[in-house]
């Protein structure tokens, strides 16, 4: 019986232990530490007061870098959750209450940043961001709870966050140039919210239309049967 195939398995070199493994010991680490989803949770709420306050300051660079890092929190938490299993119902819901917080809470500082420089008519954009945000949020959280999914649309956090970031990372006086972006941001804000509200309400009526037409049309739940 020929050994050589056992030789070439004896020669191979071992392989190093990788990024995978290293990502293993760090993830067992963090399970069992005493860091909760609620605590990462919070973190993220203070990362956007502080970049509120930075608003309010006039330090947009900074008060960018804080509003990402606390963003990243926001993302985190959730993950963090379903990878320990320390979640809890409460910790979800304090998480998606957190969430639609602390985008207000930075859009309300720019807001007021506006306000102080007499633009009525990018106040009133931060206004209509704030408001359709909200809206994005609250029409995926009705569809679900009619048993509808719904993801769809433009504007998700994710986009949000990121232009929001690259409009306070580039207003005027934050540091990168001669820009200011921070206005323009906001504009594209209010109006991908208020298309992604429609998107959403459209795609909701057309499941629900799809699945039980007098479910939508209130004449069709009251005409008789054919």
């Amino acid at each position: 019986m020929s050994t050589q195939p056992s030789r070439q398995r004896r020669d191979r070199p071992s392989a190093p232990i990788g990024s995978g493994a290293r990502r293993e010991m760090m993830r067992d680490a963090l399970i069992e530490s005493r860091l909760t989803p609620n605590a990462i949770s919070l973190t993220g709420l203070a990362g956007n007061i502080l970049a509120a306050v930075l608003i309010f300051e006039r330090y947009f660079f900074l008060a960018g870098l804080a509003f990402i890092a606390g963003s990243i929190m926001d993302t985190l938490d959730g993950r963090y959750s379903r990878m320990s299993g320390k979640g809890s119902p409460f910790g979800a819901f304090l998480d998606s209450t957190l969430d639609r917080m602390e985008e207000g809470i930075v859009l309300i500082a720019v807001g007021a940043y506006f306000a102080a420089r007499g633009d009525d008519l990018a106040v009133a954009a931060t206004v209509a961001a704030v408001l359709f945000s909200l809206m994005v949020s609250y029409t995926r959280a009705r569809a679900e709870a009619l048993g509808v999914e719904c993801k769809v649309g433009i504007a998700s956090r994710a986009i949000r966050v990121v232009i929001l970031s690259i409009g306070l990372l580039f207003a005027k006086g934050a540091g990168l140039g001669d820009f200011e972006l921070l206005e323009a941001s906001v504009y594209v804000l209010a109006v991908l919210t208020i298309i992604t509200t429609f998107q959403r309400i459209w795609h909701v009526r057309s499941v629900m239309l799809a699945e039980d037409p007098a479910s939508v049309d209130d004449d069709a739940a009251l005409a008789p049967p054919a």
